[in-house]
Parts: structure tokens; C-alpha cells; sequence
């Protein structure tokens, strides 16, 4: 740490991480490094050496599906043969997208391109119903856009046109490598350009969906045919389901769907069909050959200021490890992953709960009835640390023959995938399962199971360590673990009950003084200038309100310890999200993301809370500095 050149007193984030920064290099094949990222790239690494002992016999493992992991491995790294293959593993499909000419022949192979992930007008599956958590339920939306949202298509937005240039410019040399004539292929990428603008209309901002809750709008099979028509979905969950067929639909973007006639109608059938085959081509490129595969990640690229595609070791090692998940986290959980750290942690975790159910109790908004609920609902979250006990019988399935192409062997996988989720919606949601595996960098909680999942990846320096103090760790996984519970009280979460299901158990007057408060935090990040953009305090609010909590609860555990070191908190808290990242990567972050830059999560939480100002000597004279009335302390 350097405080000769910033004072931590008007920069907690630059006095802790500022010498770092000035001579970090970020990865030709990263967006970003510094925190998350070095400890993601510190387990690839690892890893990746596994793999290679695996797949050379050096090493075993007692884990069976391993075996299909490594399988898939080489298979990626088979350069010659993909070389060789060029575009021919995906002409059958664009062969059978193409073909389809009049409604009729689309609904008939519907059902079929639903199991295949071919695009269809409307996206479709199975998810966790959000008003009962131990059922499914079918899910409708529309389809996905070229762009990052929908707010890239405004007139005035200059960066939308351009990466939309990327994009077309990239598309058009892929098309060059199909069987299509000139003039088709310019008809087709024409078409898929004004039938993407179509979509962008109708379909909702990231902003509509940061507000999660708000998916759930059950509909009759019947209404939503109505609007869909002439696409007959009736038919398409009908050759799915035979008899067992939905009948009532949750639609998560109800506007797509009540107004799918502005993008797909029978009269332009045909923009559909080419755009559903430009798409489909370039999604499809990284399966391909080497050439393809680069041309392939231009717009991706362009988007996220990424140099360079990973090296095929690296990329052989991303395919494997992210289609075989499961299996691959519990590997490295078991292999690198200690049980005094875990049990470490889970005393950690179960102490942040039971702090936070005593500040429920002392809570001064919120009413006897709604305390009592709140801390019903603390008291049955479960706690996945580290990895699953074993690996669910789905892994098992997922196989594909030795001469099958890797495009192939992929198509396989996938739609082994999309069967089983298809086939959940009519049995019970297995709480069991784990939404992130072992080697995952990262944390999460599931409102719809109230759970909080912790992988064993993140669980490493500087979140975590048994050599760093408890003030340390504190600041680190410790506000983490916080922040992570404080979601089931977000904007998002306080809708959900202990049990998971979408439920107001708030007292009316209780939930405006928290509405009201959430709008507090929305104001106090909103407008903040970055990088030439702005903050939107709307879209990040639930995570400033979780970390905003997760300090809070961390905080109390601290006056609680012998050897409480303030100073060594707060200068963690910094140091876990120290981020070095592409110009191009920080602005798609700024106007997609529901986090708030890593700058600004360390700098503007501390200024909430008067230990921070204790632990420094922070005056008003400091950038540090707020007004006392204008702290925010929610939970």
C-alpha cells in the first residue's frame, strides 16, 4: 500500500490498490484483472495443468464423468480435424432453418428445433415457479437481441451503431464461407439486421429485468396462443408434453409477447428464417474451425476490448470445465479445498445470520410481525459451502462417440441439457442442486430456495485465509457472506418468503419506509460520473443495498472481537475489489451491469458507517467524507 501519493482518507481504493494498478497486466485473453479475476485466473491455471495430467494419463480421479470432461477436452484441442471440417458440421442445420418456407413448416419443426436450442420466435423453458418454490413451471420471453440492450438502439446512441457495424461486418465474412450466393447472403444478414431492430422494440431493457420479481405473470396457454399465433406454440408443447401440456404459462416479458406481431407475423417469415440462420451460423462459429472460430469473437471482442481468444489449451480447458460443471467443481473442491477452511467459514456464516436476526430485532422501521418473519426467513436459509456432496445422475448422460465432430459432440451435450430441463416441469425442484460449481469464483443467493452459495474457488486470499485476522477476513468473505444474505432483503429478495415463494409478508407501512430507503441508496449512486457515462442508481440498487448489508452486519461482528483492526477491515474490503479492466469492458459494464464499478462498491459503502470515519480520522475536510444525514444504513 502506497499513502504517500493518495490519502486514504479522500481514496480508500486507490490507497490500497493504486502501486498495484500502475503495473498490472491485463491478460490479452481477459476483459479485466485484479481480485475475482486473479483468483479466476489463478484456478484456470491449476487446472489446467490437471487437465493435462488427465488427459495424459499422469493423473486419475475417482470421479467418473471426469472421464467425458477430458474426452471433451481433447476433442477441442483436435486442431487439425476442425481445420479439416471447416463450416460442414453446422451446414445441416442452417440447411434445415433454411428450408422452412411457410408457417406450417415451421411449427412442425418446432418441438424439434426446442430441443435442438434453435432459435424460435419466442424463447421457451422450464423453470422454478416463483409462487410455489417446490414446483416448475414453463416460462415464455421473447428472443435475444444483437446488442447488449435495448437502450444500444436509440438514434442518438452512437456506440450501438457502431458495434452493430462490428457485428454486420463480421457476419457478412462468415456468411462468405457458406453455400449461399452473393446476393443471398447479403439479403440474409439485411434481414437479420432489420428483424433484430424489430425485436429491440418490443423486448425488455436490462433495467426491466434487474427487477426480477416482476417476471412472474401467469397467463393461460390459450391467451398466449392468441397473441403468438400464427407461431402455435399449442402444438409445440403438445409434441413435447403429449398429454401432460401446460396450461397456464408464466411470461417473463410480457410485452414481447402480448406484441409479438411487431417483430414476427406471417408476411415476414421470411426476415425470421434468415435471421434465425445468421444467428444460428454465428453462434455456432466457436465449434468450428480455427479460422471461423477467431472471425467468429470479433463482435465479442470489439465489445469487451478483449485482444485475443484464449490459447486451444485454454479454450480446450473453458469447453470442458463449463459443459461438465458439476463434476469438474467437486474435483477441484475435493482436490484443493480444506475442511478446516469450510468449517472456518460455516462458523462465520452462521454467526453473520445470527448478528443479522439481532439487528432485525432492533430495527426501527419495521413492525413486531414483520421483524418476526424477517427472522423466520434468516433462520432457514441453508448454506452450500464449497461444493455438492456428489454429482447428479444428469452427468452421467451427457456422452457422444469418439468420430463425432466437435460441433456434433456439442449438439449432443446440449440438448441433453435442454431434455432434462424440459423434462422438470412436472416434478418437484431438487433444493439440493447447486446454481454455481466449485471452481466458480464468485457467490450467490437463490431467492426462489433461500439459499446462499459459497464455491470453493472463493474462498482463497484476499477474501479469505486462515493466516489472515478475523478483521481481515471479515472485510473480505465475511462482508461477502453478508452481502450475499443481505439479498433476501433487497428490492428483489424482501418479495420472496422463507420458503422461497413470491409472498408479501410485510406490513404495508413497514415496506413504504423500506421503499423509501431503497430509494435513498438509488439517489446516492445515481448520476455518478465514470468513465465518461453514468451510474444508474436504479439499476445497481439491489446490489448497493447488499453490500451496503453485508458491511453493516460485518461491522457489528467487529466491536465483538478481542483484536478488532478497523483499519485492516476496511483496507480488505478494498482490496477484494480491486479491478483493472479494458476502457471497453468498464463502459459495457457501466450500462448493463446490476453491480456498481468496483471503484465505487469500495469507495462509497465505508462512507456509510461511523467506523469509518473513527477508524481513519475521516473529517469533512476529506472526499471520504458524508454528512452524517446523508448515511444509509438499511440493515
Amino acid at each position: 500500500m502506497s499513502e504517500t501519493t493518495v490519502r486514504i482518507q479522500d481514496d480508500l481504493y486507490e490507497a490500497v490498490n493504486g502501486e498495484w494498478l500502475k503495473t498490472a497486466v491485463i491478460p490479452d485473453d481477459r476483459p479485466t484483472t485484479g481480485g475475482f479475476s486473479t483468483l479466476a485466473q489463478n484456478v484456470e491455471k491449476i487446472m489446467m495443468d490437471d487437465f493435462k495430467a488427465l488427459a495424459e494419463g499422469t493423473k486419475t480421479t475417482d470421479i467418473p464423468e471426469m472421464r467425458y470432461a477430458i474426452s471433451l477436452y481433447k476433442k477441442v484441442k483436435d486442431e487439425e480435424r476442425r481445420n479439416r471440417e471447416g463450416i460442414s458440421p453446422v451446414l445441416p442445420v442452417l440447411e434445415k432453418i433454411k428450408s422452412i418456407e411457410t408457417i406450417e413448416d415451421l411449427n412442425n419443426v418446432s418441438a424439434e428445433f426446442l430441443l435442438k436450442s434453435i432459435n424460435l420466435p419466442i424463447e421457451m423453458g422450464v423453470s422454478t415457479d416463483m409462487k410455489d418454490g417446490t414446483k416448475h413451471c414453463f416460462v415464455v420471453l421473447g428472443p435475444s437481441i444483437i446488442l447488449p440492450d435495448t437502450t444500444y438502439y436509440a438514434e442518438d446512441n452512437e456506440s450501438g451503431k457502431q458495434l452493430l457495424s462490428v457485428y454486420a461486418d463480421m457476419a457478412a465474412k462468415i456468411l462468405k464461407y457458406t453455400p449461399l450466393s452473393e446476393e443471398e447472403q447479403k439479403t440474409f444478414l439485411d434481414d437479420t439486421l432489420a428483424y433484430d431492430a424489430l425485436i429491440a422494440k418490443k423486448v425488455k431493457s436490462k433495467l426491466e429485468w434487474s427487477e426480477y420479481y416482476k417476471n412472474y405473470n401467469p397467463m393461460s396457454v390459450d391467451e398466449v396462443a392468441s397473441y403468438v399465433a400464427p407461431f402455435d406454440i399449442k402444438k409445440v408443447l403438445k409434441d413435447v408434453y403429449k398429454d401432460e401440456a401446460p396450461s397456464t404459462l408464466i411470461v417473463y416479458d410480457p410485452k414481447a409477447i402480448k406484441e409479438m406481431n411487431g417483430y414476427f407475423t406471417k408476411d415476414n417469415l421470411k426476415l425470421f428464417v434468415h435471421w434465425n440462420y445468421v444467428r444460428t451460423l454465428v453462434r455456432s462459429t466457436h465449434l468450428l474451425s480455427m479460422e471461423l472460430k477467431k472471425l467468429g469473437t470479433t463482435y465479442s471482442r470489439t465489445l469487451t476490448g478483449v485482444a485475443a481468444d484464449p490459447v486451444l489449451e485454454k479454450e480446450a480447458y473453458q469447453t470442458a470445465s463449463s459443459m461438465y460443471f458439476e463434476p469438474v467443481g467437486i474435483y477441484y473442491g475435493r482436490t484443493y479445498f480444506g475442511e478446516e477452511a469450510k468449517k472456518d467459514v460455516v462458523n462465520m456464516v452462521h454467526k453473520i445470520i445470527d448478528t443479522y436476526k439481532l439487528r432485525m430485532e432492533r430495527n426501527t422501521f419495521l413492525a413486531e410481525s414483520t421483524k418476526k418473519q424477517a427472522i423466520k426467513k434468516l433462520s432457514t436459509i441453508v448454506v452450500k459451502m464449497g461444493y455438492p456432496d456428489s454429482v447428479r445422475e444428469l452427468f452421467s448422460r451427457l456422452v457422444f462417440e469418439e468420430n463425432d465432430s466437435y460441433y456434433a459432440a456439442t449438439e449432443k451435450l446440449n440438448e441433453v441439457f435442454q431434455k432434462d430441463n424440459l423434462d422438470k416441469l412436472h416434478k418437484p425442484v431438487d433444493r439440493t442442486e447447486w446454481v454455481m460449481p466449485g471452481h466458480l469464483v464468485n457467490a450467490c443467493y437463490n431467492p426462489t430456495s433461500n439459499d446462499i452459495t459459497f464455491p470453493a474457488a472463493i474462498l482463497q486470499k484476499p477474501f479469505y485465509s486462515l493466516s489472515q485476522s478475523a478483521s481481515e477476513n471479515l472485510g473480505g468473505i465475511g462482508a461477502v457472506i453478508g452481502h450475499e444474505i443481505s439479498h433476501a432483503f433487497d428490492n428483489n429478495g424482501a418479495n420472496f418468503d422463507e420458503n422461497g415463494n413470491l409472498n408479501n409478508w410485510w406490513c404495508e407501512e413497514d415496506f413504504k419506509s423500506f421503499k423509501d430507503l431503497t430509494k435513498d441508496m438509488i439517489d446516492q449512486f445515481e448520476g455518478i460520473e465514470f468513465h465518461g457515462g453514468k451510474v444508474n442508481g436504479e439499476l445497481t440498487v439491489s446490489e448497493n443495498i447488499a453490500d451496503n448489508g453485508g458491511m453493516g452486519v460485518t461491522i457489528e461482528i467487529m466491536h465483538t472481537l478481542k483484536d478488532a483492526d478497523f483499519k485492516q477491515y476496511f483496507m480488505n474490503w478494498a482490496r477484494v475489489w480491486c479491478m483493472k479492466a479494458k476502457e471497453e469492458y468498464i463502459k459495457l459494464l457501466l450500462a448493463n451491469d446490476v453491480h456498481s464499478p468496483a471503484v465505487l462498491r469500495a469507495n462509497m459503502q465505508p462512507r456509510n458507517f461511523n467506523e469509518w470515519y473513527e477508524a481513519f480520522g475521516v473529517t469533512e475536510k476529506d472526499q471520504m467524507y458524508i454528512a452524517p444525514e446523508k448515511r444509509i444504513s438499511i440493515w
